[in-house]
C-alpha cells in the first residue's frame, strides 16, 4: 500500500525541488538544509525531505531559529533539533537570534531569520534551503501587499526560488495549509503551534483568522485559490516591467549614473518609476525605506519639472536635475 494522498503530495512537492537542484548544483551530493520551526508545516517539509534526499543522493540536514521571543524558546528548539535529528537528517542546528525592533516586529523577526538561515547555509555549504510556506501563506501575502497599496512586485507574492543564487527553494506553494497538516496527522509527526500564529497583535495572523475567513464567507470558497493565481500572474507581470526598467536604465545611463530626462519621458510611468527606484537603490536608497511616495517625488522631476530643488531620499541619497539630466548623489 502506498502512502496516505497527502503524503504523497507532499513527497512529490519535495522531491520535484531536489530534482532541480540536482540539475543545477556542480556537486554531484548536493546538501539541502530544512529550515524548521517545528509547526506542521515545516515539520512535513523536513520529514518528506528526509524521506526523498536518500533516495535521491542528495544529503539532507535542517535548522532551526530560536527568536527568543517566549520563554522556553531555547528549549523549544532544542526539541525540536532531536526531533529533526530523530528523523534522519543532518546536519542539524538550532541557531539563537537577536530579534531587533526595525520595521516591526513581524519584519524583525523575518531579518533575524533569514539571516540566520544565511549564515547556515554558508556555514555547511548548503545548494538550497527549503521553505514550508503554502498557498494560503501566499494568499495572506498578497492580501498584505493589497493593503499596502505597494504595486504591482508586493502582489507577485513569495517566489518558488529566491534568495542569493536560488538559495530558498518554497516546495508547498502549490498545496494548501489543510494538506500539509493532514500529512503530519497522517504520519504521526509531532508539531508545535506557534502562539504568534493566534495573536491579534500580529498583522498576518488577523489576516489569517479574521480577514480571509469573511472575505470566504462573503464570496465563497476558492479566495485562497485565486489570490495566489494573481501571484503568479502579477510576478510574470512584475518580472517583464522589471526586465523592460533594466534595459531602459541602461539606454537611459550616462557614465556618471545620470539619467537623461527626455529618454526617461518617453517611458510608460510603470516602466519609468522602476527605473527611477533601480537608480535610487543603485545609489545607496535602502528598498525597505524607499516607498511609492519617494518615486512619484522624484518621477515629477521628469514630468512635472518647474526647477524643483534636490529631493532627499531615505538612505542619505540626494536626487536633482541639472542639465537635461536626473542626478543621484549623497546628500
Amino acid at each position: 500500500m502506498g502512502p496516505h494522498p497527502t503524503v504523497a503530495a507532499i513527497r512529490l512537492a519535495v522531491r520535484r525541488v531536489l530534482n532541480d537542484v540536482l540539475g543545477s548544483s556542480p556537486d554531484p551530493n548536493p546538501l539541502v538544509l530544512a529550515a524548521c520551526s517545528g509547526g506542521a508545516d515545516s515539520m512535513a517539509l523536513a520529514a518528506a525531505l528526509a524521506f526523498e534526499g536518500p533516495r535521491l543522493g542528495v544529503r539532507s540536514g535542517a535548522v532551526t531559529v530560536d527568536h527568543g521571543l517566549q520563554d522556553g524558546s531555547a528549549m523549544r528548539a532544542q526539541e525540536v533539533a532531536g526531533r529533526l535529528r530523530a528523523l534522519g537528517l543532518d546536519p542539524v542546528d538550532a541557531v539563537g537570534v537577536t530579534v531587533g525592533r526595525q520595521g516591526g516586529p513581524e519584519a524583525a523577526a523575518r531579518d533575524a531569520r533569514y539571516a540566520a538561515l544565511d549564515a547556515a547555509a554558508d556555514r555547511f555549504g548548503a545548494s538550497a534551503v527549503l521553505l514550508g510556506h503554502t498557498r494560503d501563506d501566499q494568499a495572506e501575502t498578497v492580501l498584505l501587499g493589497l493593503a499596502r497599496g505597494s504595486g504591482i512586485r508586493s502582489l507577485s507574492g513569495m517566489a518558488a526560488v529566491s534568495g542569493r543564487g536560488g538559495r530558498y527553494r518554497r516546495p508547498f506553494l502549490l498545496l494548501d495549509r489543510d494538506t500539509v497538516r493532514q500529512g503530519c496527522l497522517a504520519q504521526g509527526i509531532t508539531v508545535w503551534e506557534d502562539p504568534h500564529n493566534h495573536d491579534p497583535a500580529y498583522t498576518r495572523s488577523r489576516v489569517r483568522h479574521e480577514a480571509l475567513p469573511v472575505l470566504e464567507k462573503s464570496l465563497g470558497k476558492g479566495v485562497v485559490e485565486a489570490l495566489a493565481r494573481t501571484a503568479q500572474l502579477s510576478r510574470d507581470d512584475a518580472d517583464a516591467l522589471d526586465q523592460w526598467a533594466a534595459d531602459a536604465q541602461a539606454d537611459a545611463a550616462g557614465d556618471d549614473g545620470s539619467l537623461d530626462v527626455r529618454r526617461l519621458a518617453t517611458l510608460p510611468a510603470a516602466v519609468r518609476r522602476r527605473v527611477l527606484r533601480r537608480a535610487a537603490i543603485a545609489a545607496g536608497s535602502p528598498p525597505g525605506f524607499l516607498f511609492a511616495r519617494h518615486i512619484e517625488e522624484v518621477d515629477r522631476l521628469v514630468t512635472g519639472w518647474h526647477g524643483q530643488k534636490a529631493l532627499n531620499l531615505p538612505g542619505g541619497v540626494a536626487v536633482r536635475r541639472a542639465n537635461g539630466r536626473l542626478v543621484f548623489s549623497p546628500s
